[in-house]
């Protein structure tokens, strides 16, 4: 099974692109996204690859970040959201990082506005993969991910960065009892910091507020 694939860009043609490896050219296909990443006939290109065996049939679908990668595979685990179909989705927003945020926040307007995602499609998406979503989300930030179209992360971590560090603690430790990320920040941002607070004061106050 190919996962990863580094050569020269051969040939590009919308969605698909050719990467010559050491005389051997793979037909890859790819999303908006990662082609806009991708430079000119000649580059050097590198990319990660996810492989599809089906009716005698290879398809290649490749990524430049591997936080789209990871987007994919929770994406196709989705029922009737294939690795085409996955592709699709991911070259209609702005990023990964956009298309994540949708769905752990509950976008369902913005998901079906998405040319290939219905009504059902939608509501599956966040059903399924909304607390996944969160998770993705939270670990690109802890890792200080920077995505390509230099789309902040999530606009929970632009709000986070604007206030006290010691809520950010707060808000972490609600995170890894188990909250929803959107629920978190509602209730952190309501906080009131004394001098006298503490993370541990703060966190009992927060508890008392979070929904049962």
């Amino acid at each position: 099974m190919i996962g990863h694939l580094r050569g020269t860009l051969l040939d590009r043609s919308g969605c698909l692109v050719i990467v010559d490896c050491g005389g051997v050219g793979y037909e890859v296909t790819v999303s908006a996204y990662t082609l806009a990443t991708l430079g000119a006939v000649g580059c050097d290109v590198s990319l990660r690859v996810f492989t599809q065996f089906s009716d005698n049939k290879i398809s290649l679908y490749g990524f430049a970040m591997a936080e789209e990668r990871q987007l994919f595979d929770l994406l196709i685990t989705v029922k009737r959201v294939g690795p085409s179909s996955a592709i699709k989705i991911l070259s209609a927003g702005s990023g990964p990082a956009e298309l994540a945020n949708m769905i752990a926040s509950d976008q369902l307007r913005a998901l079906k506005s998405i040319k290939g995602i219905g009504k059902k499609t939608a509501e599956m998406l966040v059903v399924e993969l909304r607390d996944k979503c969160e998770l993705l989300l939270a670990t690109w930030g802890a890792n200080g991910s920077s995505i390509a179209s230099g789309v902040e992360v999530v606009a929970n971590s632009r709000r986070a960065s604007a206030r006290q560090p010691i809520l950010n603690d707060v808000q972490s430790a609600l995170v890894q009892l188990g909250w929803r990320t959107g629920e978190v920040d509602t209730v952190v941002a309501a906080l009131t910091v004394s001098n006298e607070a503490t993370i541990e004061s703060l966190l009992r106050d927060a508890l008392r507020s979070m929904p049962r």
